[in-house]
């Protein structure tokens, strides 16, 4: 018996205690905490060289300033996790506005049915170029390229001048301001963006959807093995970023109080930009909401600090945006090709 316990192995450390011992952390990460990290040091910077910069009011004006954009970028996060890409977005803005403008000053019509048929428009709207997409398998380059200028086009049909809005419930909507603490205070349009975005980190984290996305954007054949509702789900993000431009541009026209056909001229790049550099990845897959959220942050504070300059011209901010994206390219190309396959 003692022989057979001398003999016995001596026992050896566990393989998955070692490789849990060597885990940090995970490669796709790392472009959200970059996007973070960039965000915290301009923000230093900016209260470091400008007096007034570090306020509780500069920083609600980015959420203020850029409500819209918050909006239209959460839906293009969903449909850039699904690996596509929905450059209508802008047009579906312009659209909203003229639709609501003509509706409100020409037909004298209650926002109170303006404001949810836009929404229904701009979701059927979306619905329409999912389904084409998955259907008859096109690419959401050319559909959504389609929709862009079909949207575009039919606000020139409505008129091809400003509409102005003069509506009560507009202009009152617009001026509101809720207070948070001291002086500071948010629009309306900001609670109605950190709403949006609440709502859409629940439906991407803690809903079959939302975990049927990131798995449609990491291998579309795989999620189809899996049983995956691949073709519901598909349209469904094309059917949500539609509803997302229509209600920002219910926001743009609070903002702006006019519908005009030139309005969100280029703002689906703008919202491109916000998600890439808040670390989603274009090919699909990998990302997360609140990365979005740091992305419009980013280019909003880069506009400030331009303000804030006052020697600078504004197109600086389309130079910084520039470089930032080759930048955020290129580490999520770097981090992606680190990260261990399976």
């Amino acid at each position: 018996m003692s022989a057979v316990m001398d003999a016995a192995p001596s026992p050896q450390p566990s393989p998955a205690r070692g490789r849990g011992s060597r885990k940090g952390l995970n490669p796709k990460y790392l472009p959200l905490v970059a996007t973070v990290s960039l965000f915290v040091l301009v923000a230093t910077l900016g209260s470091v060289f400008y007096d007034g910069f570090f306020s509780a009011q500069v920083f609600l004006n980015l959420l203020i300033d850029n409500a819209f954009l918050i909006v239209v970028a959460v839906g293009m996060t969903f449909v850039i996790l699904s690996g596509g890409i929905d450059l209508s977005v802008g047009s579906v803005i312009a659209l909203t506005t003229m639709v609501s403008a003509s509706l409100v000053e020409n037909h004298g019509w209650s926002p109170a049915i303006v404001i949810p048929l836009v929404l229904l428009m701009g979701t059927a709207f979306g619905a329409f170029m999912g389904l084409l997409i998955e259907r008859f398998r096109l690419q959401p380059f050319i559909v959504t390229l389609a929709g862009m200028f079909l949207a575009r086009g039919l606000c020139y049909l409505i008129s091809i001048d400003s509409i102005s809005i003069t509506n009560a419930f507009y202009s009152e909507v617009s001026q509101i301001r809720i207070p948070i603490w001291g002086e500071a205070s948010v629009s309306i349009s900001a609670v109605i963006a950190v709403v949006v975005l609440l709502a859409a980190v629940f439906i991407a984290h803690c809903t079959p959807f939302g975990r049927a996305v990131y798995a449609i954007g990491g291998s579309e054949q795989s999620a189809m093995l899996m049983g995956l509702p691949v073709r519901r789900t598909l349209i469904g993000v094309y059917t949500l970023s539609g509803f997302c431009s229509a209600l920002a541009g219910v926001i743009f026209t609070f903002y702006m109080l006019s519908g005009y056909g030139l309005h969100a001229m280029g703002l689906e790049l703008d919202a491109i930009a916000a998600v890439v550099i808040g670390g989603t990845l274009l090919t699909g897959g990998v990302g997360y909401v609140a990365g979005t959220l740091f992305g419009v942050l980013m280019l909003g504070i880069i506009q400030t600090l331009i303000s804030f300059d006052g020697t600078l011209s504004s197109w600086w901010t389309r130079i910084v945006v520039g470089a930032l994206l080759f930048v955020f390219c290129l580490l999520q190309r770097f981090f992606t090709s680190r990260a261990p396959r399976r």
